[in-house]
């Protein structure tokens, strides 16, 4: 299978990448401190308010640049493509969005990111600047639900991170905002497929292998095992199966917000397919559906695939959703 990519040099491309999203949205982000893996706010810092940093590998775009702005996180460390940002991004960034009341870290639950993050915390809070941790774990296909702290973070960091910004644009303090940031992420749950693999810029490679008669249930967002191989289904039968591994944990909750991701080259014919089942399911369910979101959330360079993340909601929740957004690729 050949891979073609509209790039320069490829080692050189995430930082073209990023230098191209500051410059397009200049009215909502700056670099921090001329460091180009480290964007924040343009109005970053402020005072006496939460600061939210997110980050992670790049090829996942819109995450994590796209969440940056008002009412959402104030600043994004990013690595190569998927690859944790070093030490030193996240601390600019930390020092850049410190408006005096500490600062929480969010991000997928991975090994390289949590050993950086933490290793910039540790630097920051000599620093004089508190820190506190969220990791995100909302794919189910990755470990069992007694074993939630040890799945991977996918397509629930939307969810996550928009409740922690939420929190923090209200002025909540950091125990508070990371005990509703904790709450969301108990409550959102993801299962994806992927129909094709992705190439890194510098390899062309294929990141997997699937015959062309062929997906994978529960594939991770940088081609990690999924929970089965077999043969294409149609669009009902994939969203039934991936829904059934949702509903079983669904804990009795009745209402919901549903996101539709797509993994970087499924059309949206495609993603409006999958939620026209969904819609189904959880109407047959008695589950009312308060917001949808379908698109590109979280992807995975040019992946063929889907996932689809449920956030059980309830009266804390709903209002946080709800408040208002502005960053450079996402709105509310």
């Amino acid at each position: 299978m050949a891979f073609k990519k509209i790039i320069n040099d490829p080692y050189k491309a995430v930082d073209e990448m990023v230098e191209g999203i500051v410059l397009a949205h200049s009215d909502i982000l700056k670099f921090a401190n001329n460091n180009k893996r480290a964007v924040i706010r343009k109005d970053a810092p402020i005072k006496n308010k939460v600061g939210i940093l997110i980050g992670g590998g790049s090829g996942h775009e819109p995450a994590f640049l796209g969440y940056v702005g008002k009412g959402l996180a104030d600043g994004a460390a990013i690595g190569n493509v998927f690859a944790s940002p070093s030490p030193d991004p996240i601390v600019e960034a930390t020092k850049s969005i410190s408006g005096g009341k500490g600062v929480v870290y969010m991000y997928g639950n991975y090994a390289g990111d949590i050993m950086n993050f933490d290793m910039a915390a540790e630097i920051c809070e000599m620093d004089g600047i508190p820190v506190k941790t969220i990791l995100v774990t909302d794919d189910i296909a990755s470990a069992p639900l007694d074993k939630k702290n040890e799945r991977r973070g996918v397509a629930g960091d939307f969810y996550v991170f928009k409740i922690a910004g939420a929190a923090a644009e209200k002025g909540f303090d950091i125990d508070e905002v990371c005990r509703l940031s904790k709450k969301a992420n108990d409550m959102t749950i993801s299962m994806g497929v992927a129909l094709g693999p992705c190439s890194l810029p510098h390899t062309l490679e294929p990141s997997f292998i699937l015959e062309d008669d062929e997906m994978e249930i529960g594939l991770g967002i940088h081609g990690e095992a999924g929970v089965r191989k077999g043969k294409i289904r149609t669009a009902d039968e994939i969203t039934v199966e991936l829904m059934d591994k949702i509903l079983d944990e669904m804990d009795g909750s009745k209402k919901v917000s549903v996101l539709v991701n797509g993994l970087g080259s499924t059309p949206l014919m495609e993603l409006y397919i999958m939620y026209r089942k969904v819609h189904e399911i959880l109407g047959k369910n008695s589950i009312e559906i308060h917001s949808s979101f379908i698109g590109e959330y979280v992807t995975s360079l040019e992946m063929n695939g889907a996932s689809i993340t449920v956030m059980k909601l309830d009266q804390e929740m709903e209002p946080l959703l709800e408040e208002e957004t502005l960053c450079s690729m996402f709105r509310v």
